[in-house]
């Protein structure tokens, strides 16, 4: 099964499957939020898990969206539904993980098409995530996700 956060689902051990599901998880939302599938993405939190997103640095702006809950991050997460397409590239990961709970910054490029007043517009968005994990009935979620905005790029396109 591809995406899954189980410590199962490696024949790992230790601190390394922990990486390795915590890895999964960054992956599958990033899968999900391409296959526009929200509610499985919302299913990758805690049930109080929190779910906000900034324009800058969240030390010096306020978040421009937030939600706490699965029905609250469900909602949320269909914004995505405006876009023709999106692709998420992960980039580099930083966890560090102490029992059941962990922290870690992980980087992205967005890639949204759409369109516009007719026009087609693709939008690239560097972003970073901050995240707090927690480990749960042996799978790794997100307890809380912080997406960062730290430059876009909005452009006409042609295909």
């Amino acid at each position: 099964m591809l995406y899954t956060t189980s410590l199962t689902a490696t024949t790992l051990t230790g601190e390394a499957a922990d990486r390795v599901a915590i890895r999964e998880l960054i992956d599958a939302w990033a899968h999900f939020a391409d296959r526009r599938m929200a509610e499985k993405q919302a299913g990758l939190f805690t049930a109080d898990g929190g779910y906000s997103i900034y324009d800058g640095d969240p030390m010096t702006h306020q978040p421009i969206g937030a939600r706490r809950g699965f029905a609250g991050i469900v909602e949320a997460l269909g914004a995505l539904n405006k876009y023709i397409h999106t692709t998420h590239f992960n980039g580099q990961s930083t966890i560090v993980i102490k029992g059941d709970r962990g922290v870690g910054e992980s980087y992205c490029l967005a890639h949204q098409l759409y369109e516009e007043n007719g026009e087609r517009k693709l939008q690239i968005l560097s972003i970073r995530y901050y995240d707090e994990f927690a480990r749960q009935g042996g799978r790794w979620l997100f307890a809380d996700r912080k997406l960062i905005i730290d430059w876009s790029d909005t452009r006409s396109w042609m295909p």
